[in-house]
């Protein structure tokens, strides 16, 4: 049996660890506690030949129906949230360790940033910064998975985009170095923060003070107008394709062309595109990887042959065939 820097598990189910309950299992999967740990795991598993996939709260992502071979590292239990410290301590402490045990209690302060490592659920933030009546992140309302995957795809939609609020990120670099990075050196853009595959360990997060009530009826507003209209409530990845070029699209994004198309409504097994938003494709009780697979590219192929438009995939797809 194999040691690692962290606690591991082999061949450990992956399908509930995925929002749209969906995955075979994972050789190895390890659960780093602290960056640190997660750094530790990411060399060690390298050192053994391994090239480590990191998963974070499994939205936005597919997983094979097999046997994923190597190493997956979670962010699942790397969910701290803290304030950084005060500029005069910077210099003596790193400030992405935690000052305090946990953010209790919940004090407005001067200071309106937060530090949040790569495991923190993105509604939990949402949470946070609706209680201390911070503003910024209420456009990430009814937007599932964890801080890293989200800085890291720039996720959002129209009422905002999570690099809003970066103003720095610590990353590990491909070539296993680690880096602090300010938010102009990034130039993140649409489902992209332009990190050049590094993995996120944590982020500086820098709000707006404003009133509590009008933050909360912010979050309220945005949560009923995506329950209207997208399948919050079923188990999914979230959008399956990018937006297109509006100039090539008339205007129309994924989901309204899906609808054009007819699509709405096909489903192969268990895997059906919403009736709610032709963007969606929802697990209706036990769909496989290659039924999703199969629907989504019947989806592109209608798309394709009304509009002569071929959709790319927004999903990240992780095929159990490939190490």
């Amino acid at each position: 049996m194999l040691s690692w820097p962290c606690a591991a598990l082999p061949e450990a189910e992956l399908s509930g660890r995925t929002t749209i309950r969906i995955g075979g299992r994972a050789e190895w999967l390890l659960e780093p506690a602290h960056p640190d740990e997660f750094v530790a795991g990411w060399h060690a598993a390298r050192e053994r030949g391994y090239e480590p996939r990191v998963l974070g709260g499994g939205a936005n992502l597919l997983l094979g129906d097999g046997t994923l071979p190597g190493v997956v590292i979670t962010t699942e239990r790397m969910g701290r949230v803290f304030r950084p410290r005060p500029d005069d301590e910077l210099g003596a402490a790193d400030e992405y360790a935690p000052l305090l045990p946990a953010l209790t209690p919940l004090e407005r302060g001067a200071d309106t940033r937060l530090v949040a490592w790569a495991g923190c659920s993105l509604p939990g933030l949402v949470r946070i910064t609706r209680e201390l009546g911070w503003s910024g992140f209420e456009g990430l309302a009814g937007v599932p998975g964890h801080l890293g995957g989200g800085v890291a795809m720039n996720a959002g939609g129209r009422w905002g985009e999570l690099w809003d609020v970066v103003e720095s990120v610590r990353v590990l670099t491909r070539a296993g170095e680690l880096q602090q990075l300010e938010r102009a050196q990034c130039a993140p853009r649409y489902r992209d923060g332009n990190l050049g595959g590094a993995v996120v360990l944590g982020a500086v997060l820098r709000f707006r003070a404003d009133e509590r009530a009008a933050v909360k009826e912010r979050v309220q507003g945005y949560l009923r107008e995506k329950s209207a209209a997208q399948p919050v409530t079923e188990h999914s990845c979230g959008c399956i394709f990018k937006n297109p070029d509006k100039n090539l699209s008339a205007g129309r994004g994924a989901g309204q062309l899906i609808e054009a198309a007819g699509a709405k409504g096909l489903r192969r097994g268990d895997a059906l595109v919403s009736e709610k938003h032709g963007n969606f494709i929802v697990n209706r009780g036990r769909a496989s990887a290659r039924d999703v697979l199969d629907l989504i590219e019947d989806v592109r192929a209608r798309v394709a042959d009304r509009f002569g438009l071929r959709l790319e995939n927004e999903i990240k797809v992780w095929d159990a065939s490939a190490s």
